[in-house]
């Protein structure tokens, strides 16, 4: 009797079980998408978030500097052809080597942030890189068509002398640039790039006004 007994309650206990299996799986049909959003991996709120750290400075800062950091680069590319001075040759090779991929960090962002990467300015030679057209308002340091058709013209201690010149203060405007994205900008990387270029650019404002036996 008490083995009957004993099968009778496990019996009844698997039904019981199987019972609740339907009845959950039946649930579960009518909240499968709810489910499948609970049981997906959620994106960290850091990630999520990452887009909106920033601020219209940080934007102001990307845009401007993007065609800053490419007029520098121009004026570098001048000194291979033109310069006498290996020093002054090294000095505008490094200047290339630092901002082109400064420049590539500034579009991700932009681009990221669904805003506009600035272009090539238009204009000299339909290469699209003439920064003498368009030039922001109010840009620290940028040179001029009549300055940078100068520099062209120029070659050896003259060209270095002048592309030091021109250099100096075009990095100065980077800095103050950059000095404006540390004290107002959020977005970290871009605060982190401005004290960057406030550092490597003020180093090398020393270093021209050395070569030109300013300092």
């Amino acid at each position: 009797m008490l083995m009957y007994r004993s099968l009778s309650r496990r019996a009844a206990a698997a039904t019981v079980a199987a019972t609740a299996a339907l009845v959950l799986a039946a649930c579960g049909g009518g909240g499968s998408d709810d489910e499948a959003q609970s049981l997906s991996p959620k994106p960290p709120a850091s990630a999520s978030a990452e887009a909106g750290t920033h601020n219209a400075q940080d934007i102001a800062f990307a845009q401007g500097m993007i065609p800053h950091h490419r007029q520098a680069i121009e004026m570098s590319e001048m000194a291979s052809g033109h310069a006498s001075s290996p020093k002054v040759r090294h000095l505008a090779e490094r200047i290339k080597k630092a901002q082109g991929p400064e420049i590539n960090t500034m579009s991700g962002w932009l681009t990221a942030w669904g805003e506009d990467v600035p272009r090539g300015m238009p204009g000299m030679n339909g290469t699209g890189r003439d920064w003498d057209h368009s030039v922001p308002p109010g840009m620290p340091g940028m040179m001029g068509r009549k300055d940078v058709e100068k520099l062209k013209k120029f070659s050896g201690q003259d060209f270095d002398a002048m592309f030091l010149t021109m250099m100096i203060e075009h990095h100065k405007g980077a800095v103050k640039m950059a000095t404006t994205e540390k004290a107002k900008g959020k977005y970290g990387p871009a605060k982190k790039l401005a004290d960057d270029i406030g550092t490597s650019q003020s180093a090398e404002i020393t270093e021209m006004n050395k070569l030109l036996g300013n300092g």
